[in-house]
């Protein structure tokens, strides 16, 4: 019988079985939000909806996405700054045009600008090599240029890859990507020049796959993000783990979600725990990096 194929960029590991290590200052629980700012086409492309679309232009679900950029980021950001809690702003290049102001309002504040693609009307993994390596290309010179030094993360538009993204990623001078969500712990994988550092990004507690594919309410993403906090806090006594909290200011940044964000968060706040560490995915790629080097 053959073997099933295999991607080759890392190996098995139970998490169980893994060497010891803890996050700075001894802490366990490492705890970082992925806020997404995305942009869309009008009239075609991608893009998540709110209801069923009708023909282009889908006036309803553009106008619903434009939200999150108008209203809903911008509520978050104050949020955030008032919980004193830091992000991994994950960027479409193309908003430093088409949202004059947005990106610039989330420098700062402990905060980390990631790439994201130049939009998420498209997607990267259906190119060919040159062209996806001209669309990383264009967002991270974008983003070099805008921010005053270069992204060390990238997260592709819908999770895209192609059997080579994280051969261009790491040859563009990234150091961690997060489209993979197999592991509560960062996983070293393998390049064709060299390697790069997988860092957990959440599919589970992700406003996406919840509010709009599993059609679940604020109220009980709210609940799943205090029920993994807990659960994840526990265990971290015995391994030290990754959480992380995937956000889009057009789900979560509506009124009637706010307040279960906003008492999700207060809950891991309220721990008060020597044992966590509120970061960026940023911080948990630096950090790891000291640890476990190879």
């Amino acid at each position: 019988m053959s073997s099933l194929p295999h991607h080759g960029r890392y190996t098995y590991s139970a998490i169980t079985e893994r060497a010891d290590f803890s996050w700075p200052e001894g802490r366990r629980l490492a705890v970082y939000i992925g806020m997404n700012l995305e942009c869309f086409a009008f009239g075609e492309g991608l893009g998540a909806e709110l209801a069923p679309g009708g023909p282009q232009p889908d006036v309803l679900n553009y106008a619903w996405r434009d939200y999150g950029n108008r209203v809903g980021a911008p509520r978050m950001l104050e949020l955030f700054r008032a919980l004193g809690v830091p992000a991994t702003v994950l960027v479409n290049s193309h908003l430093y045009d088409d949202a004059p102001g947005l990106i610039e309002a989330w420098r700062g504040g402990g905060n980390e600008i990631a790439g994201h693609g130049r939009t998420n009307a498209e997607r990267q993994g259906v190119l060919v090599e040159a062209e996806e390596r001209a669309l990383i290309e264009e967002a991270t010179t974008r983003l070099t240029r805008e921010e005053a030094s270069p992204p060390k993360g990238w997260l592709g538009p819908w999770i895209s890859q192609s059997s080579v993204t994280p051969d261009l990623l790491q040859e563009a001078g990234y150091d961690y990507l997060l489209d993979w969500c197999h592991d509560d712990q960062p996983t070293w994988m393998t390049t064709r020049k060299g390697r790069i550092l997988s860092v957990p990004y959440p599919q589970e507690l992700n406003d996406i796959p919840q509010i709009v594919g599993r059609k679940r309410e604020g109220a009980d993403f709210a609940d799943m993000i205090c029920d993994a906090f807990d659960v994840m806090l526990e265990e971290s006594a015995r391994r030290p783990l990754v959480m992380g909290i995937a956000l889009h200011g057009y789900l979560m940044g509506h009124p009637h979600r706010m307040k279960h964000l906003e008492r999700a968060l207060r809950h891991i706040l309220a721990a008060g725990d020597d044992r966590v560490w509120f970061t960026t995915a940023g911080g948990i790629n630096t950090h790891f990096r000291s640890v476990l080097p190879t």
